[in-house]
């Protein structure tokens, strides 16, 4: 899984403050694992603080307004993470349809490694779930989606589509890698993944 933050954790021992690594990291990757795997409302800190393995009082000390603020961080880290492979994606690859179908065809890899646990950290059930009930996680949501699309979108305009165009585009293939996903996660096969990617040069090229 992936590794959100360079490692430095704060214990506290009665009057003292030591450090200890790793423990903010873990209490991310743990966060995240959770989060995107079992669900928002179903991930309690307790469940977070046992699997990470650090002390009550580290996850309170980074994140002191509790969950939500734990899962904003998560949506932004894994927001930028997945923004860098998209930028390598397309920085590798001459056209944008090239680029698209190689991000999802490593996705399909990562899927059948991780045996289609956890291996798309950011999804529509954490947007789905978590905007009725904080504006804040909305917001931070909608935010990932809008910047993937207009990653796409960019680089379609690049090579040459009207920007209004592109736009349109870029919309149709998040939405479509977002339903692959589900079917991905739900069959625990990356065909749809493959299909997807298939159509892409139909996507762009039309």
């Amino acid at each position: 899984m992936i590794i959100l933050y360079r490692p430095i954790t704060i214990i506290k021992e009665e009057n003292e403050i030591s450090v200890k690594p790793n423990s903010r990291e873990a209490i991310l990757k743990t966060a995240a694992q959770l989060f995107f795997t079992q669900g928002y409302h179903a991930t309690g800190l307790n469940q977070i603080i046992q699997d990470s393995k650090c002390p009550k009082g580290s996850l309170y000390y980074y994140f002191p307004s509790g969950k939500e603020e734990l899962a904003l961080e998560c949506i932004n880290s894994i927001k930028k993470i997945v923004l860098d492979k998209w930028k390598e994606h397309f920085g590798y690859k001459q056209n944008a349809a090239d680029a698209i179908q190689s991000f999802i065809e490593a996705l399909a890899d990562d899927a059948v490694r991780s045996d289609f646990e956890g291996f798309m950290p950011f999804n529509f059930w954490m947007a789905a779930e978590t905007s009725p009930i904080s504006d804040k996680l909305r917001k931070t949501c909608q935010t990932v989606f809008a910047e993937w699309q207009s990653i796409i979108a960019d680089h379609l305009v690049l090579g040459g589509i009207p920007a209004d165009k592109a736009k349109e585009k870029a919309v149709v293939i998040v939405s479509l890698l977002e339903g692959a996903l589900i079917l991905t996660l739900t069959n625990k096969d990356k065909e749809t993944l493959l299909t997807v990617s298939s159509y892409i040069p139909c996507i762009v090229n039309n």
